[in-house]
């Protein structure tokens, strides 16, 4: 079998993960309380300096950031501590190349060294953004996460990628499990499971998919007989650079993979149908999110009856130039085939590797130029899916960002539209173990907010850890914000104690 989950893959690639967390007893960590995609779920311009509004200014703004004992009145101050020092630790850069180096040398080769560095990245970031070594320890830290915040809890089996036929079985089995370790939590304390389509299809096949999809995109006349009624996967500003020329049709033994595939996608979205636990699919990278979206919209019209909550949801990446004409494309279809249809929106997680391929193509990114380009792109795609939410349509709404500039907009709109911030519509994201100011403000302003929680054995979670370290690093606005509100809070208990 040849499921990806190990550190030498998330050097060669970078593509984005779930995760994982301990065994012990469930604990609440102070990012308990931000992409790659996924969760990374956006950058942030630099915050201006922390500002309490005099009594007397007016303010229309239902998110409140600036009272750092409110919004962490619910976290122990051990637990403070440690999220404060691992993110910190998560911020320096040197740190996270040494934790790179080390995680792709000879030194995990070894049983003694690797289980000195397991054991040092267990108690610390394992614990910190992952939720459990299985299914049932990640429901019961949900349930424990739940209890003490009132944020609820999205569950996601920490896979990255498979290769072949037996190991994509096993990963479906492990979705499987995580539906059942959902549905047996109140459905106050979780949203939704996450999926990765590279878990359960062959990311080779996964490519074939995708430019046989772009080449009937250029040439109407091109048809594919293997291919099941979906929504409109590209617009008319979408990269096709990544197909030249005109790909060799799937063989016999490809189709076979992709009808495997798509039954083990529809099996999922079948126990998600039956449980009444929301699917929520994460996104990829341009090179494969073409047969992506595919099988997300086509599983969407099978399995999404109810004409009130969705089922199955795709992942609109926003730092993509077409991010916004694809969305609308896909909602008209939606709508015209009367299908209600879930959207988590992200900013994204995967602009060097999109830079890169691009570039050795000579072509322009498909990523925006500007950090505000993409900030504005997501504010559109989020104004956008809270009208079509709000007008009692069947559509449902993730809004997974770290960036609180969106999270005041957002508040605003919901405001001015009248949204039931309750009735599950339209909810938030974070990453668990990241922005928690941004979850707990979000929270008290009345929204459902969920923390994203990845699960795993502490050795195959090294891919996402990485991975958060390094959006973490990349986010140090959001990232510092949170930090400086964590400092504040600590230094006050720390004065109040010595009172």
């Amino acid at each position: 079998m040849a499921t990806r989950l190990l550190r030498t893959n998330f050097i060669r690639r970078s593509y984005r993960l779930p995760a994982f967390s301990p065994v012990g007893p469930p604990t609440v960590t102070a990012s308990t309380a931000v992409v790659p995609e996924i969760l990374s779920f956006g950058q942030q311009a630099p915050e201006p300096p922390l500002h309490h509004p005099k009594p007397t200014e007016e303010t229309h703004d239902v998110l409140d950031l600036s009272d750092q004992a409110r919004l962490f009145s619910s976290v122990p101050t051990s637990d403070l501590l440690r999220s404060t020092a691992v993110l910190h630790a998560a911020a320096i850069g040197p740190m996270v190349d040494l934790g790179t180096w080390v995680m792709s040398s000879k030194l995990m080769d070894a049983a003694v060294t690797r289980g000195m560095v397991l054991g040092l990245v267990k108690g610390t970031f394992y614990d910190h953004f992952c939720a459990g070594e299985d299914a049932d320890a990640a429901a019961e830290r949900v349930r424990s996460v739940y209890e003490a915040t009132g944020l609820k809890g999205m569950l996601v089996y920490g896979v990255e990628h498979a290769d072949d036929a037996a190991s994509c079985d096993d990963n479906m089995q492990q979705f499987i499990r995580t539906i059942e370790a959902a549905k047996s939590l109140p459905t106050s304390h979780f949203s939704s499971v996450v999926v990765k389509i590279t878990a359960i299809c062959p990311i080779s096949l996964l490519k074939r998919v995708s430019d046989l999809l772009r080449w009937e995109y250029k040439s109407p006349n091109f048809k594919l007989s293997w291919k099941l009624k979906s929504f409109p996967v590209f617009s008319d500003s979408s990269p096709l650079y990544h197909t030249n020329s005109e790909p060799e049709p799937l063989t016999a033994e490809e189709e076979r993979e992709l009808e495997a595939a798509h039954g083990r996608i529809q099996e999922i979205c079948r126990k998600c149908q039956e449980s009444n636990v929301p699917l929520l699919i994460d996104a990829e990278d341009t090179i494969l999110q073409p047969a992506i979206d595919y099988m997300a919209y086509s599983s969407a019209i099978m399995f999404n009856a109810d004409k009130d909550r969705p089922i199955v949801y795709n992942t609109i990446q926003a730092y993509l130039r077409d991010a916004g004409e694809r969305l609308h494309l896909a909602v008209q279809n939606a709508e015209k085939e009367n299908v209600p249809m879930g959207f988590k929106l992200v900013r994204g997680a995967y602009m060097s590797s999109e830079a890169r391929l691009a570039d050795s193509l000579g072509c322009k990114s498909p990523v925006h130029d500007t950090i505000q380009d993409t900030h504005s792109c997501y504010n559109d795609c989020m104004t956008f899916l809270m009208e079509k939410a709000s007008n009692g349509s069947g559509f449902g709404v993730v809004l997974a960002t770290h960036n609180a500039d969106s999270g005041r907009l957002a508040s605003r709109k919901a405001s001015d539209l009248g949204i039931d911030k309750q009735n599950g519509k339209i909810e938030f994201a974070q990453l668990y173990g990241m922005s928690d100011a941004l979850s707990f403000g979000l929270k008290r302003a009345g929204f459902n907010v969920s923390k994203y929680m990845p699960f795993g054995p502490v050795a195959t979670a090294i891919p996402y850890l990485l991975r958060r370290a390094y959006e973490n690093r990349g986010m140090m606005a959001t990232g510092a914000h949170d930090r400086q509100l964590m400092r504040m809070e600590l230094k006050r208990r720390l004065i109040a104690g010595i009172a």
